[in-house]
C-alpha cells in the first residue's frame, strides 16, 4: 500500500502563495487517483482538488482559478500550488490516494498526516 507525507504548509498573508507537496512511498503514484482535502476547526473535511491517473483535474468552486493540482509520477509526488490565498483557506491540508476515483469526496483509502496552512488578513 502507498504511504503519503505532506509538506509545504506554513503561515502567509492574504494574497500570498504556497506550494504543498505530497511524497508517496511504498508503491508507484502512477497507479492512483489523488486528491487534496482540507479541514478547518469545527468543519467537515472538504475536497479541494483532484487529479486522475491521466492528468484530468477537478476543483472545488471555492478554489477554482487560484489553486492548481499536479502530479509528477517520476518523482512520486503530488503538488498543490495555491495562489491568491484568503483567510478562509486556513485549514489542515491532506493528500489522499485510491485506486478508485472518488473525485472530491473524502472517501479515499490512503491519507497523509496533514500540513497546516494559515492565512492572515
Amino acid at each position: 500500500q502507498v504511504q503519503l507525507v505532506e509538506s509545504g504548509g506554513g503561515s502567509v498573508q492574504a494574497g500570498g502563495s504556497l506550494r504543498l507537496s505530497c511524497a508517496a512511498s511504498g508503491e508507484s503514484l502512477s497507479a492512483y487517483y489523488m486528491g487534496w482535502f482540507r479541514q478547518a476547526p469545527g468543519k467537515e473535511r472538504e475536497g479541494v482538488a483532484t487529479i486522475d491517473r491521466g492528468g484530468t483535474t477537478g476543483y472545488a468552486e471555492a478554489v477554482r482559478g487560484r489553486f492548481t493540482i499536479s502530479r509528477d509520477n517520476g518523482q512520486n509526488t503530488l503538488y498543490l500550488q495555491m495562489n491568491s490565498l484568503k483567510p478562509e483557506d486556513t485549514a489542515m491540508y491532506y493528500c489522499a490516494a485510491d485506486l478508485v476515483w472518488w473525485y472530491l469526496s473524502p472517501t479515499y483509502t490512503y491519507w497523509g498526516q496533514g500540513t497546516q496552512v494559515t492565512v492572515s488578513s
